[in-house]
Parts: structure tokens; C-alpha cells; sequence
């Protein structure tokens, strides 16, 4: 990680190959959009996890962890939960616990979470067979049959899991039809597979749909479910199923050593989580889809919004290649402030965003942003893009 100086004042841009991290700086106001893990425990959740009743959780004695999990697994109307380090893990376990014998695959979206951001982890033991995800989040089922293995050919793989993401991350938030999630678990459980939920961000397809975020994972054996995204906890998912299949996952857990002991403080936090996060998630929606509105206004010529993808917390900016500019070079004026600028706009705004694929820029809102956040980066949205209009014109 290199550090630069850039913009205004004595500012600092901290980049890591290439994309803006973090800027220190004693002028600017910084807006973290880069996504929705970057929330800090309030408060009231400081003090929840300096009080929680601690136990070992190795051994099943921390009494918070078990109050955590037993409440995650009542939201989802499913047996049991197991609480882990991350959502690569709990997604990781889920593969590995349903598909026990090698020579087993999953099969898995081409822009799904698994395969992209979690080194394909589960690949060192068992095979992962992707298909066509579409901008919905859908994957394609017509290809899903044609991939499905489940012959006694020795030498094919056996298609045992299919996974499914909701919300979808690289469909920039997309909630995936539930009629279609109905649809895959059928064709899932005709061919004798388990079916799998990334369900990193569910509850926020739950509060954008108004429904009981049981009834969206009621088709699944599985559900993977992050605590420390937009619910504002600092660490832990919770992996949720049966209680057959949570005491596999047990096991496995320990193997990939997630095993904590007492992890009662991080657990208050996710009780905390569950209890208040999910009724945040609706301002959350409202923030991002203001800020779409106000990107596809003043973004004309450079970057293009779709307001009807704008789903739950994420926006993508599809940035226009007659623009001139990139999705990395946006997000680098982002994250800089000019003396003309601030002039302009009467503040220093660094906004951290994510260059999300070639072409796009995510932005997520969490709970960490407010109305005042939400309205210097309109701001600063208008001044780069009608900047960059600008040096096009010369």
C-alpha cells in the first residue's frame, strides 16, 4: 500500500493498487461507499459487547452465542444456526458440509460471491460448475439442467448443491424473484441436490418486499447470513439449517479453525444486529436511491444509471466510454478534493467508492451514512461529473 499526496491541502490518498482506501486528512468530510462492511459498532453496541455474559464456545458454554444463534435460526424459521468468523466461511462450510464426498460439485452463478470474492476456497476439495447469472440475479436454469451430473459415471463429478445470492452483489443489490427461487429449489430437489442461499444481504430483500425474511429462505436447506454487512455488527455470519446439518457444520467449522472461544462480545453485537439493524435498512434504501437519481441527472455523458435495478442499497454507475474516463479514474477524482473545488462547494468531500467490474462503480449505503452524508455527495457527484463533461469540451 502506497501513500500520495493529492488534492487539497495536506490531504493524503492511501491506495492499494490503484483504488482508494482511505483519506487522511484534517480538512475533508470522507463518505465511505465502498461497501457496507465498513460500519463501526455504535455505542449501544460497544456497551452490549462490554457486558456480554462470556463463556467457551469450543465447548458450547458461551451463553450470548447460543442466544445468537438460536435467534437466527427463529428469524429464518429454520432449527439451528452456527455462528462464524465471516461469510466466506459460513459459505464455505455450507459447500463443503452438503457436498461431503469427493468428486461432489456445486453448481454456482458466473457472477456469484462464491466464485468471484472468496477464492474459490471450496475448488480445493470439491468442483464448482458455474452457469449464465442474468442482471436479475436469476441464474439460467435451461443450463442448469443441461450441467446437473448425477450419473454413476466414474468419471464425471456428482452434482449434489445448487446456490443461489440474494441480494445479488455484482447485480448491483438485485432481489432475486421469489417465483424463481421457488422454481430453482424444485429443479434442485428433482435431481436429489441440496439447495444453498448467499444470503449475505436477505434482510435487506426482506425490508425492500415488506415480507418476513423466513418466508424468502423457506425453499433453502441452507442460508448464510452476514451480520457485519448493512445489519452495522463488526464481525460474524451466521450459518443456518437443520439441526442435523448444523452438526456437521460444527465439525467443520473446527477443521477450517473457526472455532472461537469466548466469542459472547462479538455475538452481543449480532444480537444487537438482528434486533435493530433490519428497521434501519429502509432509510438505507431511500439514501441510495436519492443518490441514484442524483447520478443519473447530473451523470449524463458519463456514466449511466438504470433507476429501475435500484433496489435496496446499491447503485451501479455504467460508465459512458465516450466519457473518457474509467471506473478507476472516477473513483481516484472521487476520493481527491482541488482548492477550486472546495471553493465551489464550500467543503473538502472525499468520497471512497469501488470500481466494480471494467466498466461500473459500485456504491453501497450502510447505516453509517446520514442525511447530511447523503447530501455533500450529491454535491460532489455534480462537481466531478460536470467536471469531466467539462474537460471533454476543451
Amino acid at each position: 500500500m502506497s501513500a500520495v499526496m493529492t488534492g487539497y491541502g495536506n490531504a493524503k490518498l492511501i491506495t492499494g493498487n490503484g483504488i482508494p482506501t482511505e483519506v487522511s486528512s484534517p480538512n475533508a468530510t470522507v463518505i465511505d461507499f465502498r461497501s457496507d462492511t465498513v460500519t463501526k459498532p455504535n455505542n449501544e453496541m460497544r456497551t452490549a459487547m462490554m457486558n456480554a455474559d462470556v463463556g467457551d464456545d469450543v465447548y458450547g458454554e458461551d451463553p450470548t452465542v447460543n442466544e445468537l444463534q438460536k435467534l437466527g435460526a427463529q428469524l429464518m424459521g429454520k432449527e439451528a444456526a452456527l455462528f462464524v468468523p465471516s461469510g466466506t466461511m459460513s459459505n464455505l462450510i455450507a459447500l463443503l458440509t452438503h457436498c461431503k464426498l469427493r468428486g461432489s460439485e456445486a453448481i454456482v452463478g458466473d457472477e456469484s460471491h462464491i466464485l468471484h470474492y472468496e477464492q474459490t476456497g471450496a475448488a480445493q476439495r470439491i468442483n464448482l460448475r458455474s452457469v449464465k447469472t442474468f442482471a436479475d440475479g436469476t441464474l439460467d436454469l435451461e443450463e442448469v439442467k443441461k450441467k446437473i451430473r448425477n450419473s454413476k459415471d466414474a468419471h464425471q463429478s456428482h452434482s449434489v448443491l445448487l446456490c443461489v445470492e440474494n441480494t445479488h452483489n455484482r447485480c448491483g443489490g438485485r432481489i432475486v424473484p421469489q417465483k424463481w427461487i421457488v422454481k430453482a429449489g424444485q429443479l434442485a430437489r428433482e435431481n436429489n441436490m441440496k439447495f444453498h442461499l448467499d444470503g449475505a444481504r436477505i434482510f435487506n430483500a426482506a425490508v425492500a418486499l415488506d415480507v418476513l425474511v423466513s418466508e424468502l429462505v423457506e425453499p433453502f436447506d441452507s442460508v448464510s447470513v452476514c451480520l457485519s454487512k448493512g445489519l452495522g455488527a463488526p464481525v460474524g455470519s451466521l450459518l443456518i439449517g437443520t439441526k442435523h446439518f448444523i452438526e456437521e457444520a460444527h465439525r467443520c467449522r473446527k477443521a477450517l479453525g473457526g472455532g472461537m472461544r469466548q466469542a459472547g462480545i462479538l455475538a452481543a453485537a449480532g444480537i444487537l444486529s438482528l434486533a435493530k439493524g433490519p428497521t434501519r435498512l429502509a432509510q438505507d434504501h431511500i439514501f441510495t436511491k436519492q443518490l441514484a437519481v442524483t447520478a443519473q441527472e447530473v451523470g449524463k455523458g458519463v456514466v449511466e444509471v438504470d433507476l429501475d435495478t435500484v433496489e435496496t442499497n446499491m447503485v451501479m454507475l455504467k460508465v459512458e466510454p465516450i466519457s473518457g474516463a474509467t471506473p478507476n479514474s472516477i473513483v481516484k477524482r472521487f476520493a481527491e478534493s482541488t482548492e477550486k473545488e472546495v471553493h465551489a462547494i464550500g467543503q473538502d468531500i472525499r468520497l471512497l467508492a469501488y470500481p466494480m467490474t471494467e466498466t461500473n462503480i459500485r456504491i453501497v449505503v450502510h447505516c453509517s451514512n446520514t442525511p447530511e452524508d447523503i447530501k455533500l455527495a450529491q454535491d460532489k457527484l455534480g462537481y466531478v461529473f460536470d467536471e469531466i463533461k467539462q474537460s471533454n469540451a476543451v
